[in-house]
């Protein structure tokens, strides 16, 4: 999961009721609305009150124009869906120990409205969500694309089980190390003067991670989170798979 962290500009929103809803309960309800999966005439009035209430539609067209033209033109974005799937192709779909596993295609990538502090997530039996109202621009969203497609590849290669914190935290160090969003000018433009240029990729992916983990419900504070992505630092941050090295 891509976490965003909180800058000094904050904005306000108004609305007659807010919408409490998480940026994955939002994307669960989302997901039903669509299929109709369980989805009750009361569930149904709900969710298009609530939707009513907080899609932005520039900002969701833009995302999907945006989230279109990379699976079309980004290098890396094309690699990454060329990796997978070439791992779908020696996965056996039919074993019961894959049975969560998803394939990939477009429409699993969707774009929605997010209420807290984050750019996009990774559901390993959903897909990707792309946080539309967080992008600050299309390259901002192909950095966090590009995240969560590491995740996808990691989940498909080693089936990977997110309740399990050294497991999840590879897999952030993985895809902030691998995606570009802690490239140098990235980071310098987050950081400015507070930049440690020597180590200044390392220390932004390790705080990426540290965030990210904090947020598996089985992690118990920040200090558990640290200690979890210091155990696994060095094995994971050296994996650049599929990568020969960092490039971005």
């Amino acid at each position: 999961m891509t976490k965003e962290e909180p800058i000094n500009n904050k904005t306000t929103e108004s609305r007659d009721q807010p919408v409490t809803t998480s940026g994955f309960e939002w994307y669960r309800r989302s997901f039903q609305y669509n299929t109709g999966l369980g989805l009750t005439p009361e569930l149904k009035e709900t969710y298009e009150k609530d939707y009513k209430d907080i899609l932005q539609s520039k900002q969701c067209t833009s995302c999907y124009q945006s989230r279109d033209w990379l699976l079309t033109y980004s290098p890396t974005i094309r690699f990454m869906i060329q990796q997978i799937k070439k791992l779908e192709r020696v996965r056996n779909f039919n074993d019961p120990i894959n049975k969560s596993l998803i394939k990939f295609d477009e429409s699993k990538i969707i774009c929605d409205f997010c209420p807290d502090w984050k750019s996009g997530g990774f559901h390993p039996e959903i897909g990707i969500l792309l946080c539309q109202n967080r992008f600050k621009n299309k390259w901002h969203l192909e950095d966090t694309l590009s995240h969560e497609l590491v995740h996808w590849y990691d989940n498909l290669k080693w089936n990977v089980d997110w309740t399990n914190l050294s497991q999840h935290a590879c897999s952030e160090i993985r895809a902030s190390s691998l995606s570009g969003e802690c490239r140098f000018w990235q980071e310098f433009s987050r950081r400015g003067l507070g930049f440690e240029v020597g180590r200044g990729h390392q220390n932004c992916v390790k705080r990426r991670a540290v965030l990210s983990v904090m947020g598996n419900p089985n992690c118990k504070d920040k200090e558990h989170a640290v200690r979890i992505v210091d155990e696994v630092w060095e094995s994971c941050f050296n994996d650049t798979r599929p990568f020969d090295e960092i490039y971005r």
